[in-house]
């Protein structure tokens, strides 16, 4: 998949912004299997940062998969990659820009219950 290029956009001339970089994660996402994708606008929140796409991956091998997937598409979009946690835990952030992906397994996506947390964000897609 081929991200989209706004020229002239900040960061350098082949990065992509905002709402733009959050529906193409979701995009790599959803074409490595993420299931229930959900993206949270928390622009209006006041929050570091402004977008949050969550999405449930089904076991470990996958997540890894999709970890590596959306570290190509950044470096492809010219945006810093950093991450935490580890695919065997259920959990790994991702931020890409203004953007955190966080992948969960479907136990620690109940859990950890962050559509609730933030549930005055407008969720903006909701894939499943």
């Amino acid at each position: 998949m081929r991200p989209r290029i706004r020229r002239g956009a900040p960061g350098g001339e082949g990065s992509l912004q905002g709402i733009e970089l959050a529906h193409h994660l979701i995009d790599v996402v959803v074409d490595h299997m993420g299931a229930d994708v959900v993206l949270l606008d928390l622009t209006a929140q006041g929050a570091f940062t402004d977008y949050f796409v969550i999405a449930s991956i089904d076991n470990e091998r996958q997540m890894r998969a999709v970890v590596d997937a959306l570290d190509e598409a950044a470096r492809a979009a010219g945006e810093p990659l950093r991450s935490e946690g580890l695919a065997g835990t259920g959990w790994v952030l991702i931020e890409v820009g203004d953007v955190i992906v966080h992948l969960f397994s479907p136990d620690r996506r109940r859990y950890y219950d962050l559509e609730g947390l933030w549930s005055r964000a407008p969720e903006l897609v909701h894939i499943q």
